[in-house]
């Protein structure tokens, strides 16, 4: 099975195939503390302690494998000063930038419809608590 579809002439890659290099992308970003930590870092370089203070709920190995893979896979420059102690910065790159807006609606659609949520969440977990509840 292939890894993309030809759309004309050019093969373009196509994120339902499997195999397709295109959901390690996905996968990147689809991560609740990578797309946080993204947000986070919009408005410039961070050091380490700021960002987890940013990122309420983040444990401290948390914070830095999600920072990890960001630099791994591009997103994130890490600055390392030879100061005492040591000072970093992480910094988002240009391809992370670009991946600003994208995951900035995401959060606003988020905060735009957490209560509907919540409200659906109450009606499905009450359907469900009534329709295990036996009947005599």
């Amino acid at each position: 099975m292939g890894t993309t579809q030809a759309v004309g002439d050019a093969a373009t890659p196509d994120v339902y195939l499997h195999g397709c290099a295109s959901r390690t992308a996905l996968e990147v970003i689809a991560n609740k503390w990578t797309h946080l930590a993204v947000c986070a870092l919009r408005d410039g370089p961070m050091r380490f302690g700021a960002l987890r203070r940013r990122l309420q709920g983040v444990t401290q190995k948390m914070l830095t494998q999600t920072l990890r893979t960001l630099e791994r896979n591009g997103l994130v420059t890490r600055t390392l000063y030879p100061t005492i102690p040591p000072r970093v910065d992480y910094e988002l790159t240009d391809l992370g930038r670009s991946a600003v807006g994208v995951l900035d609606e995401i959060l606003l659609w988020s905060e735009q419809h957490s209560a509907e949520i919540t409200a659906a969440r109450q009606r499905y977990d009450d359907g469900v608590a009534e329709s295990e509840t036996p009947r005599v």
